[in-house]
């Protein structure tokens, strides 16, 4: 089980989780994963729609749609979410704090993207606060991150791994549906859409959607994160106490 201790573990922690919730959508060339880099995610993005719509049409079943199998296939399924958290955790594996600290990178920006800057402000707060010494006294700040990022490096493919898969969920609730459990044949389809019942799905990129359920998903489940709500707290509670001694200084 993932024990989050100090802000130095879990801002990276929750920057991947919350950050890889988006990146199923690059299968999509007007997502926001796949404008992020520019041309790179763009021709990422392009790799991606090529292999799922393959992928579709040599596993697609007997009662599968005639699709192209681009959009909201491959890179939307548990095995992808999967596969991508063990390729996140070898690369952790073998290039330490480093590539751990790249992939938390990459899921803030691409949280900050969605999101808004304001994501990373806090975390740029949060962060200070950490490496001043406030939570680590004592501790060099870069041993201090340094620290952080090493603790959590065998857990980082896990953080990605849930991120994708709220990401699958949250497609779920739409009229759409999201096929998460292939290869798993039901009802002989084997990209086969898990989706709510008729009354309860909404409009994929709607307001609910942006607006509601995107935002809850990825903030619920970073606060669902082991450890991770008490650390917030200490956080929140050192900061309101600072702005009130710095009132209480100014008047």
């Amino acid at each position: 089980m993932v024990g989050l201790t100090s802000v130095a573990e879990v801002i990276p922690f929750a920057a991947a989780t919350a950050g890889y919730a988006l990146l199923p959508d690059l299968d999509h060339p007007g997502a926001s994963a796949s404008r992020l880099l520019g041309p790179i995610t763009r021709i990422i993005s392009g790799a991606v729609r090529a292999f799922s719509g393959v992928l579709y049409a040599i596993t697609k079943g007997p009662r599968d749609e005639d699709s192209t199998g681009r959009h909201r296939h491959a890179s939307h399924t548990l095995a992808a979410a999967i596969l991508l958290g063990f390729l996140t955790s070898s690369a952790a594996a073998a290039g330490g704090w480093r590539a751990v600290l790249a992939v938390a990178l990459l899921g803030l920006i691409l949280a900050a993207d969605v999101l808004g800057d304001w994501v990373l402000a806090v975390a740029v707060a949060a962060g200070a606060w950490s490496l001043s010494g406030t939570w680590l006294p004592g501790t060099p700040a870069v041993e201090a991150l340094r620290g952080g990022l090493d603790e959590i490096g065998g857990w980082i493919g896990v953080a990605v791994t849930v991120g994708m898969f709220v990401h699958c969920l949250g497609d779920s609730l739409t009229r759409s549906g999201c096929p998460w459990l292939w290869p798993l044949p039901i009802r002989g389809e084997t990209w086969y859409e898990i989706r709510l019942p008729r009354a309860l799905r909404f409009r994929t990129g709607g307001w609910v959607e942006n607006l509601l359920i995107a935002p809850a998903l990825l903030v619920g489940t970073v606060l669902l994160l082991p450890g991770a709500l008490p650390v917030l707290r200490d956080v929140l509670t050192a900061i309101l106490s600072t702005t009130s001694v710095w009132i209480a200084g100014s008047q």
